[in-house]
């Protein structure tokens, strides 16, 4: 077939192929019944080419079947741990230790249970797998029988109900986190077989230390040939950009930075033609950019309170010399709270507040390579230079004015390059 129909027709694959690929990055487990079951049916439809296209380049595996779409994404960098998993619920907040190790004390015992389970049931069950001595030798406990325990799995639950590992059936977890109810859930093994993302099982790693048991399991072969070596470099800055808001040339070896400087070209063209991303290359670096501000966890800006104060102090980071102290941070937030707190919450304008409103400011902007801790204070990072040319407005009814939020774009500031 050709002439126009046939180009419209191949235009809409394209789109379908683009958008299941960005909700894979987006969302790697997808379920039928999930928030993403039009995504899912794309997937399906598109499998054997997404499948081809992430092996080959990133060496992710692609599994699909009538219940689930499972990517096994492993990130670039093993050391970055600025993007936690986040409570389900509306607060986002990023999981703590306790939780993570909740989360895998609970996959294991659905792991080995029944096709239903009870809360209280799940919870017997982790309380007993916590009593492990080597659990215990590193500081961990759980008796669950205290409020703040249960809040914890419940907040692991409801993360598995999101990714539709489990299913409710009856009850809700604020009832069993009260104490007066229970809840009972549909395991679907079928998606929890799919939850590990390692290329090995932890049970086969010899490695004891955290670090050196991230790289063996996430470790894909012996290379013992100039042709898999390049392949582990071209695997490594291909994830790299598609997953972080930034690549750093000076954070690549000199092996990485030279196969960089030859393939540039072909690397973003083929991820510009599978997932819409336009590259971005700057003297520092190279960012995808993504037109369509979907593909993040980290906005900026971003409303709200936190959001403006963040794009202030982006603002203050990027004029600075050289390393800033976050006290000296405190005393800015300090400073902008008398001509911009009418737009901030009532507890940010609180006295000594202020601390805790540059640690969550620095958490985005670090994550968003935007800057970094050192021991000499936090340091812009060439990114952030861009937040250096111009005041932020606000636009109130339709008119712009200088002002203090993030509710509209701001003028000057491109903040699409870092939001990844």
């Amino acid at each position: 077939m050709s002439g126009p129909l046939a180009e419209v027709l191949d235009g809409q694959r394209q789109a379908d192929l683009q958008k299941a690929a960005r909700a894979l990055l987006k969302e790697p487990l997808l379920t039928a019944d999930g928030p993403y079951a039009d995504e899912f049916k794309l997937v399906r439809r598109h499998t054997a080419e997404l499948r081809e296209w992430f092996e080959r380049n990133v060496g992710w595996t692609l599994r699909t079947d009538a219940d689930a779409a499972r990517l096994r994404k492993t990130p670039g960098t093993l050391t970055d741990a600025t993007h936690p998993a986040r409570e389900a619920a509306r607060s986002a907040l990023p999981f703590t230790r306790r939780r993570y190790v909740l989360l895998c004390l609970a996959l294991a015992a659905l792991e080995r249970g029944e096709w239903q389970v009870a809360l209280g049931r799940l919870a017997e069950q982790v309380v007993l797998a916590a009593a492990d001595p080597e659990l215990v030798a590193a500081g961990i406990t759980f008796t669950l029988e205290r409020r703040d325990e249960r809040l914890d799995l419940a907040a692991v639950v409801r993360l598995l109900l999101r990714l539709g590992v489990l299913r409710r059936v009856a009850g809700d977890e604020d009832a069993y986190v009260s104490g007066s109810g229970d809840v009972l859930y549909d395991v679907r093994r079928r998606v929890l077989a799919g939850m590990p993302a390692s290329l090995r099982g932890p049970s086969i790693v010899e490695a004891e230390g955290f670090e050196e048991r991230l790289v063996e399991m996430t470790a894909s072969t012996v290379l013992d040939s100039d042709e898999l070596r390049f392949r582990a470099v071209r695997w490594k800055l291909t994830r790299i950009l598609l997953d972080d808001p930034v690549l750093y040339y000076d954070d690549l070896t000199d092996d990485e930075l030279a196969y960089l400087t030859r393939q540039r070209g072909f690397i973003t063209a083929r991820i510009n033609e599978l997932t819409g991303l336009v590259p971005e290359v700057r003297a520092e670096g190279i960012a995808m950019v993504d037109p369509m501000d979907h593909l993040t966890d980290a906005r900026m800006p971003e409303q709200g309170t936190h959001g403006h104060i963040t794009l202030l102090l982006a603002g203050h980071l990027a004029r600075a010399a050289g390393a800033v102290e976050p006290a000296e941070l405190a005393a800015r937030v300090r400073e902008m709270a008398v001509e911009h707190g009418g737009f901030w919450s009532k507890s940010a304008r609180e006295p000594g507040a202020e601390p805790e409103l540059v640690e969550q400011a620095l958490d985005r902007l670090v994550a968003l390579g935007l800057a970094e801790r050192t021991e000499q204070g936090v340091v812009p990072r060439p990114a952030l230079a861009r937040y250096a040319v111009g005041e932020p407005v606000v636009r109130e009814r339709g008119r712009p004015r200088r002002s203090a939020t993030t509710e509209q774009p701001v003028q000057d500031v491109q903040p699409v390059q870092d939001e990844r």
